[in-house]
């Protein structure tokens, strides 16, 4: 079974994105490799059971296991101490990108609250798009009663565009909702 965004890709987006930028071969429009997402959890030394929240937070809303995050390096200002557990992340690819991306787009940040679109240059100059959750219950998977803290998480698109202009071509082709810049035609 071909997931929904990723057959909504290859009918729509792809013919589009062909039009839009002049592209002669399929194989140069860009396409979605990888969604990583990730929790930092600073206090969990004070509330052991936070880091273990937050990895079954993760593989709830991405049917996959969390992996945890270790510290390269001791930081004394923020009391970490090096190879000590300091979050979790998840890292995305094939159906289940797909999958998580459609449920991202149609359900959860239509959740998110005061939302008022994407920031556009939260690009990264290679086409890749970041942004920061601050509450976790946006996801369906969450439910809000079995919740011990709120958290938030950063979610990263890892798109094959070489320009930050060709990323947004793709995502915006995709549906996400990017915020309408002042002075510009889009």
């Amino acid at each position: 079974m071909v997931p929904r965004l990723k057959a909504n890709y290859k009918e729509k987006v792809v013919p589009a994105l062909m039009k839009r930028s002049g592209y002669t071969n399929v194989m140069q429009v860009p396409t979605i490799s990888r969604v990583i997402l990730n929790v930092g959890v600073g206090e969990h030394q004070a509330n052991p059971g936070l880091l273990e929240d937050a990895q079954k937070t993760l593989s709830m809303i991405t049917g996959q296991k969390a992996v945890v995050t270790k510290a390269k390096k001791a930081i004394s200002n923020f009391k970490i101490k090096e190879n000590q557990s300091i979050g979790c992340r998840v890292s995305l690819s094939g159906i289940r990108m797909w999958e998580f991306m459609d449920r991202f787009i149609t359900l959860a940040i239509p959740r998110i609250r005061d939302f008022r679109g994407l920031n556009r240059r939260s690009m990264d100059g290679q086409g890749n798009f970041s942004m920061g959750l601050k509450e976790q219950i946006v996801f369906h998977e969450i439910d809000h009663d079995k919740i011990k803290k709120l958290h938030g998480m950063d979610v990263t698109i890892v798109t094959s565009a070489k320009t930050d202009e060709e990323g947004l071509m793709l995502l915006e082709e995709l549906g996400l909702p990017f915020r309408k810049e002042k002075g510009s035609s889009n």
